[in-house]
């Protein structure tokens, strides 16, 4: 696969809903961008609130981005705050350095996109994140294990 498909793109937020609810987890919101930094689709379940879009495309972008999963965009932020902080300038504040935005990699490695998801623990987002990528037989790269 060379490219992120609305299919498969659909699939995953799919995926990631019912991942959440087999784990019980808050209401989420899924948003699933292209290697480009693109939204393909945006989920928010009934009660989520208000910024999770904007936070769980901010995970997804951030990965892409920076080309590594937003758990070490958060390890970034504590260790160079500078850094994170000059990159969201840049961003125009796209980004949002927490767990939950996973890369998707093709079977070759190649990065077809990134998942971003908001509504629960930041632990619990990356998980059904990584358990979406993974149902629809491609690789989660969230950058280090939970």
């Amino acid at each position: 696969m060379s490219a992120l498909t609305l299919k498969t793109a659909t699939q995953l937020a799919s995926q990631a809903l019912t991942a959440g609810r087999m784990i019980g987890a808050a209401p989420l919101t899924i948003a699933v961008l292209d290697s480009g930094g693109h939204l393909i689709t945006l989920q928010r379940e009934d009660g989520a609130s208000l910024l999770r879009p904007q936070i769980a495309i901010g995970k997804a972008w951030g990965a892409i981005a920076l080309g590594k999963g937003s758990r070490l965009l958060a390890l970034d932020a504590q260790q160079r705050p500078a850094f994170i902080a000059a990159l969201n300038s840049l961003g125009q504040g796209s980004v949002v350095p927490a767990p939950g935005g996973v890369l998707i990699r093709d079977q070759d490695g190649g990065v077809l996109g990134a998942i971003g998801i908001s509504g629960d623990t930041s632990d619990i987002d990356e998980q059904c994140a990584i358990t979406a990528i993974e149902g629809v037989g491609l690789m989660a790269d969230a950058g280090v294990s939970a």
